[in-house]
């Protein structure tokens, strides 16, 4: 179990706990005590000066309206936009030491290569991150490493095998391999899973009434309702039925799971609440 929370103006007070007990009553458990990023960051440090030594990052102090500024053109995801080669400055590519310091962004090299992700639900997917995002951040101007450093680092510290998330964060999966391959490690095997949505086919959110899974336990929801419509979701069971953690184990076949995202409709809600 590892606690990400390097994020912190997104961090709520008590959401760690939350989530624990969120995860335990839903029937999940975990080896040992939580690993918490924020507890000890010297391991990014090794790894940042590894890379600095490298010259595979740089430190950049352009803000969002240079970049903005010198870009020809946004990149297609959330409003990003491309990082262009003519702000690198002239010392990008060469050995030098990694000094963090807030204020200063540090920037992974990205060349022009086309990046392959296989996804073992997706299949097979082409990006060109030179053209897409440029060099991306790996050190924030909070003096922290950014989400996509800190969760590669982690995974390969954990031995993670195999990363199971959702398929907004396919492109995610191109920038990470950049990672696992600058620090010599091998990327885990990807599963990305279709997203749940409204009605109106807007992703899952508070504009669609609160579906929390601690308010729906609040008002009675059991573990067991949940799982049931996870597994119904996913085709392993023909209609909405009650199971536990462990029968949907048993139940579980990767080759039958949805490819397409899946609407949360009235019908789920009402077999939640009933």
């Amino acid at each position: 179990m590892r606690i990400e929370d390097l994020d912190g103006p997104r961090i709520r007070a008590g959401s760690k706990q939350k989530t624990l007990e969120t995860l335990d009553w839903i029937g999940l458990d975990w080896d040992g005590s939580p690993e918490v990023q924020s507890d000890d960051l010297s391991g990014y440090h090794r790894i940042m000066q590894d890379l600095a030594e490298a010259g595979l990052v740089y430190p950049c102090t352009a803000s969002r309206s240079d970049i903005a500024s010198a870009a020809s053109a946004p990149q297609e995801g959330d409003h990003e936009t491309s990082f262009p080669t003519s702000l690198r400055p002239t010392e990008a590519g060469q050995p030098c030491r990694f000094d963090p310091k807030e204020g200063v962004h540090w920037r992974l090299l990205v060349e022009a290569e086309e990046e392959t992700v296989e996804d073992l639900l997706k299949g097979c997917h082409r990006f060109n991150l030179a053209r897409e995002c440029g060099d991306f951040v790996v050190w924030t101007v909070r003096n922290e490493p950014s989400y996509q450093l800190a969760v590669v680092i982690d995974d390969v510290k954990q031995g993670v095998t195999d990363v199971i998330r959702g398929d907004d964060l396919l492109p995610s999966a191109a920038r990470q391999q950049l990672i696992y391959a600058a620090i010599h490690a091998p990327p885990p095997r990807w599963w990305h899973m279709p997203l749940v949505r409204g009605s109106d086919g807007r992703r899952l959110a508070k504009r669609h009434g609160d579906t929390r899974l601690e308010t729906y336990r609040e008002r009675g929801t059991t573990p067991e309702q949940i799982i049931g419509l996870l597994c119904f979701w996913c085709g392993l069971i023909p209609e909405r039925n009650r199971l536990s953690a462990n029968q949907a184990i048993d139940l579980f076949d990767p080759d039958v799971l949805p490819g397409e995202d899946i609407v949360f409709t009235q019908e789920d809600d009402d077999w939640l609440r009933a």
